[in-house]
């Protein structure tokens, strides 16, 4: 049975592993998938208005509705040939709502992504509105996906200082090819006490062992082929499949992560879970990164190097005990009675 975290810095319970929804299509299954993993636990269930038949179907198959945490998103068009029927400002969010509300039958969402960063739009705008359908009841809680982290962390220090609804997830993709969100984002979100859903944990099949790959290993890059390899070995020296792995390494980094698991059978979804109760061993973890190395780059790695230097910090260096949290010690960023 999985385990619960909150969501950010709210009280909201959620389950350790979130169902991706993107590539279901058939309704029968789509019944047989939230029942194998409601009896294991989960509860959160990732759509967006732009899954085509996705979301409405996941409103005529869902039972027992205050039992789920309904997660959905905007931004994407919802009309190519209207100006004003895709982006993050307010007439989009609004009608958007309305039609996930339709689609869901449901009179409220459990959390509300901004589907992309909107560079027309003033985030200033966005998150008023946002506030607004929270304040109204039809949203509890806001989340962004697929933004910098410069954006994302002037939207929460905004937030804060007008009183509004602040961002609690941040969703990015996140798998052992692709890191990139070690660099800003992710601590960034740890900062501000964000839970982070990750989307392509298994790199589009390439980490989910060979049955899950392209039948010909030359449309892999080296590097590909190194990441697959070295989770297979791994895999076998713990007598789980790649998939686990794959899933579990990244959440042995941080505990605000929360893996998307994106299936379209039963069956795919039952063998996933079990990625839930495997902790990696620290000889595993070091030999799955060794397989495809990773830098951090400019200023971390800088930085790093600054941390341990006297000659930015004195001879005495090495001589002070680290104690302070990473990220600020206030409970919440929502300061309404």
């Amino acid at each position: 049975m999985m385990r619960y975290r909150l969501f950010g810095r709210t009280g909201l319970r959620v389950s350790e592993l979130v169902l991706g929804t993107m590539v279901i299509n058939d309704v029968d299954e789509y019944r047989r998938i939230l029942h194998v993993f409601a009896d294991a636990g989960g509860n959160v269930i990732d759509t967006a208005s732009a899954y085509g038949a996705s979301e409405e179907m996941l409103g005529t198959v869902l039972d027992h509705r205050d039992r789920f945490v309904i997660a959905t998103k905007y931004t994407l068009t919802r009309d190519a040939s209207d100006p004003n029927a895709s982006g993050n400002h307010r007439k989009n969010l609004i009608r958007s709502l309305e039609q996930s509300l339709r689609r869901l039958r449901t009179d409220y969402i459990d959390v509300y992504w901004v589907h992309v960063w909107d560079r027309h739009t003033p985030i200033e705008e966005t998150l008023c509105a946002l506030d607004d359908v929270v304040r109204a009841g039809k949203v509890l809680h806001i989340g962004i996906s697929d933004a910098p982290a410069w954006v994302v962390a002037q939207a929460n220090t905004l937030a804060q200082c007008r009183d509004r609804t602040p961002f609690s997830g941040l969703q990015v993709p996140y798998n052992l090819l692709q890191r990139d969100i070690e660099r800003e984002l992710l601590p960034m979100a740890e900062a501000f006490g964000m839970s982070v859903t990750t989307w392509a944990p298994l790199a589009r099949g390439i980490l989910s062992g060979a049955a899950g790959r392209r039948a010909d290993p030359a449309q892999h890059t080296e590097r590909e082929r190194a990441a697959a390899a070295a989770v297979d070995t791994v895999a076998t020296e713990l007598g789980v499949p790649p998939a686990h792995v794959a899933i579990a390494w990244t959440r042995h980094r941080s505990p605000t992560v929360l893996p998307i698991i994106g299936v379209s059978t039963a069956a795919q979804l039952t063998e996933n879970l079990g990625a839930a109760s495997l902790t990696l061993p620290e000889d595993a973890v070091s030999a799955l990164e060794a397989a495809v190395p990773f830098e951090l780059g400019f200023p971390g790695d800088f930085i790093a190097e600054c941390d341990r230097s006297p000659h930015v910090y004195g001879d005495t260096v090495g001589r002070v005990d680290a104690h302070r949290r990473t990220r600020p010690s206030t409970a919440s960023t929502d300061n309404r009675r």
